[in-house]
């Protein structure tokens, strides 16, 4: 087609082995490698390789197909579906405009021309290290363990608000409970078979899951009359192991538990096809854990119909009758399991419907959202977008930068910072809609949002917990650990969303103050959103950990409960997110909890919450950080003096309780709060299960060598000399113990007649153990050389390693 150029590539030839072998490999990772004379460098033969497909490269990003002979085993990049025309025709420009050749002697990504064609190519710049997204506007494909099988179809909802309340279900009292038949009496029609067994744990990770071809699951329908449901879950955040067909429209449903795990059964999302539109279905889940869930006060599943989206634009709306949540008899002598059955019916024959536990928000349409920032030109000039880590799978962990740009080095250190994070609970998608719709109003241009971009700088995380959200867990990662137990930890490699979450906040502690962290989170046994923070007995900030929640409350008064948020510091709790940061010196450190419910609270009592309602919360959140920041402290003093009031109507409500009589007035820095409050064991909480599956072994071994040495045998004194040497030496020491404390006992005797024995807390640190490490101000963090920690150094990595792993 082009003689002149075929030509001129003939004439070169490789005749050494090496030389070939070298040429291929510089090729293979994008540098040019021949003769100066094999170089075209004319501007026809540049315009002939702009022109012919054949020396331009396709989506491949310069992959050898040639080596690579699985598709599914090159880094896939995604075409976004929510993608918007426009973007869909600046990405057609690129390719249109791609420079990348596949001739054998210039094949190379680095490789660029200039625009007025002239004659010389050059080399691109370096790639950004951290940069998320390429410039041709593509997404990276999930990864998935290896185990996995993955479906090759992208499930996409539309999002829709319900132009009615959707009330919460009225029980009646006589709700069917069905009898558990199992597949003894039943037929399975959908069974996972790559679930990893029970032990396993995660290995590798690749992009389309298990290799090979992918098994149809769903029986074989025998007819057009044959009205059998057809189940799969094989999709990203899918959660569904096993159906079971025990009456003509009856199903029993398994779900699958967290990867490498034997537990955590609550997130559910399924497809179903093979609709009839005429009859009553009956779904049963047999094999939840909970004891107590919002199912058995009126909380309804969510289903989405295709046709409804297809046809009348309706999305995800709450379905279903009948609704009960009881506990399995069947006893085989494990855990108890509990069951939710409700009865629904479908709104057209031959649909493909979906059921969920709450609206489903996937790795694929975050990464979707990220993208439309990223090719926003004004939201990209105060909105940074970077990795802050890969997770164990090897999925990106996003980080947002949100911040004006400041005109003077002063104003930039000036600004205080915000963390917020989402998802590190993984079937908490309710978290996630909340984060969306803080992003929304942050990034948006409206007064108040360029107003705190120029206050404040906001570090995000909007997925903590990628892994956890493509493989449908509820709660643990693929470590099999739940993630907000683990913030302690030093094993990088096992937890490292957490670990890097953690090392980035000490750093930006260093350089300025965090006025603000916040975990968020939802709930399944509370209606309502509220918070748990951390209560502090420093009289400089006691109750000033309580104002954030309340202003929140007094500006979303249908939403949030301030009487729901509790402020007390467990010690199954420690290794919890807001834990962690608030003895890191964040005193407002917070988890925000949203139901999977709706609210109980003025005008959307008794109703669900929907996707604009949780993005409101997010709104909320932005509007109440101005009202906390004011300079006028009017609302900040009103807060103040409310909570003062409101405490001391609980105490005196507690020690009536108790019999007692005690005069509050001028005492409250002396009051320890930990009693007053419950604990919050009604969270969704799980103790931490120690370190990864993988390392149990390894820990077993460490705990027997610790054991071995803390009680050594102690070595006989053979001679009447080395004990008398040994006396003396401890009389010695306990004379000279003796003289030392002498002045202390003193102080220690008079420290103790002021201390409080009002409601001791033995959770609560005092505020003599706290005064030593107190909470670091701007002066203290500006004075601090950056680069060090605010932790005391160990011994050696070794030992540090080795203490950690044990206290997990």
């Amino acid at each position: 087609m082009f003689p002149a150029l075929e030509t001129e590539l003939k004439q070169e030839t490789l005749p050494d082995p090496y030389e070939d072998f070298i040429h291929h490999h510089l090729q293979y990772y994008g540098y040019f490698k021949g003769q100066k004379s094999s170089l075209p460098n004319s501007g026809a033969h540049q315009r002939i390789w702009r022109n012919s497909s054949r020396y331009t490269l396709n989506g491949s990003f310069g992959e050898r197909d040639g080596f690579i002979s699985d598709s599914l085993e090159k880094e896939m990049l995604l075409w976004p579906t929510c993608l918007s025309s426009t973007g869909h025709a600046q990405i057609d420009a690129v390719n249109r405009d791609a420079l990348l050749l596949s001739s054998p002697l210039l094949r190379s990504r680095q490789l660029i021309f200039d625009e007025l064609d002239e004659v010389n190519p050059r080399l691109r710049e370096p790639r950004e290290l951290f940069s998320c997204f390429s410039s041709r506007g593509l997404l990276q494909a999930p990864r998935w363990p290896i185990e996995c099988e993955v479906i090759k179809e992208n499930i996409h909802h539309i999002e829709w608000v319900p132009l009615q309340p959707e009330y919460f279900y009225q029980p009646t009292g006589n709700e069917k409970v069905p009898e558990i038949v199992g597949e003894e009496q039943g037929t399975v029609v959908y069974q996972l078979d790559s679930v990893p067994a029970e032990g396993a744990y995660f290995t590798s990770s690749r992009i389309g899951g298990k290799r090979g071809t992918i098994k149809e699951l769903a029986i074989t329908l025998q007819g057009p009359d044959d009205n059998t449901l057809l189940f799969e879950s094989r999709f990203e955040s899918g959660n569904l192991q096993k159906a079971v067909r025990v009456g003509v429209y009856e199903y029993e449903l398994t779900l699958r538990t967290d990867l490498y795990t034997d537990k955590h059964t609550q997130w559910f999302y399924f497809r179903v096809q093979n609709t009839r539109k005429d009859a009553t279905y009956r779904f049963t889940i047999v094999n939840l854990l909970k004891p107590k869930s919002l199912y058995a006060v009126g909380m309804k599943p969510l289903m989405y119909s295709q046709l409804d989206a297809t046809i009348y634009n309706i999305g995800w709306r709450r379905e279903g009758r009948e609704i009960k949540y009881y506990k399995n008899s069947v006893d085989d002598g494990q855990q108890p399991f509990y069951c939710l059955t409700w009865t629904t019916q479908f709104p057209h024959d031959q649909d493909t419907c979906f059921f969920a536990h709450f609206y489903p928000y996937t790795y694929t349409d975050l990464q979707c959202y990220l993208l439309s920032v990223a090719n926003n030109p004004i939201q990209s000039q105060f909105c940074k977008l970077r990795a802050l880590c890969r997770s164990l799978a090897g999925n990106t962990v996003y980080l947002l930068t949100i911040t004006n740009p400041s005109r003077t080095p002063q104003e930039a250190a000036a600004k205080k910072a915000v963390v917020l994070s989402a998802r590190v609970h993984p079937g908490e998608s309710n978290s996630s809609w909340i984060m969306n719709g803080f992003l929304d109003f942050i990034l948006g241009n409206s007064p108040d949002a360029q107003l705190l971009r120029d206050l404040f700088v906001f570090k995000v995380i909007p997925m903590l917990n990628p892994d956890g959200v493509i493989v449908g867990n509820y709660r643990c990662s693929l470590a099999g650990r739940d993630l907000n137990r683990h913030y302690k930890t030093i094993l990088k490699d096992s937890f490292p969303c957490i670990w890097y979450t953690k090392n980035m906040i000490k750093r930006l502690l260093e350089e300025r103050e965090v006025l603000l962290y916040c975990d968020f989170h939802g709930h399944s046994r509370k209606n309502n959103i509220f918070l748990y923070g951390c209560h502090s007995n420093n009289h400089k900030h006691w109750l000033h950990e309580r104002v954030f929640p309340l202003m929140l409350s007094k500006n979303a008064p249908d939403k949030f409960s301030f009487d729901s948020c509790n402020f007390k510091v467990q010690k199954c709790k420690e290794g919890t997110g807001r834990v962690v940061m608030w003895r890191m010196g964040i005193i407002n450190s917070y988890t925000m909890e949203s139901t999977f419910g709706g609210s109980t609270l003025g005008s959307k009592r008794d109703t669900h919450f929907t996707i604009e309602d949780l993005k409101s919360l997010g709104y909320h959140v932005c509007d109440t950080l101005l009202d906390f920041c004011d300079p006028d402290q009017t609302k900040y003093t009103q807060c103040l003096q409310e909570l003062k009031e409101l405490l001391q109507q609980e105490i005196s409500k507690k020690l009536n309780n108790f019999g007692q009589d005690m005069d509050l007035e001028g005492n409250w820095s002396d009051i320890p709060l930990s009693d007053i409050e419950s604990s919050t064991s009604g969270s969704d909480s799980s103790l931490s299960d120690g370190p990864p599956i993988r390392l149990l072994n390894n820990v077993e071994d460490e705990l027997n060598q610790k054991t071995v040495l803390k009680n050594p045998k102690k070595k006989r004194l053979q001679t009447r000399k080395q004990r008398n040497e040994q006396y003396q030496k401890n009389y010695l020491m306990r004379e000279l113990k003796l003289t030392e404390n002498v002045p202390g006992r003193a102080r220690f005797a008079s420290t103790l007649q002021k201390q409080p024995t009002f409601l001791n807390s033995p959770e609560s640190p005092s505020p003599s153990v706290r005064s030593k490490n107190p909470r670091l101000n701007e002066t203290q963090l500006s004075g601090r050389e950056r680069g060090t920690s605010l932790d005391p150094p160990l011994t050696s990595p070794k030992n540090k390693e080795r203490i950690q792993v044990l206290s997990a």
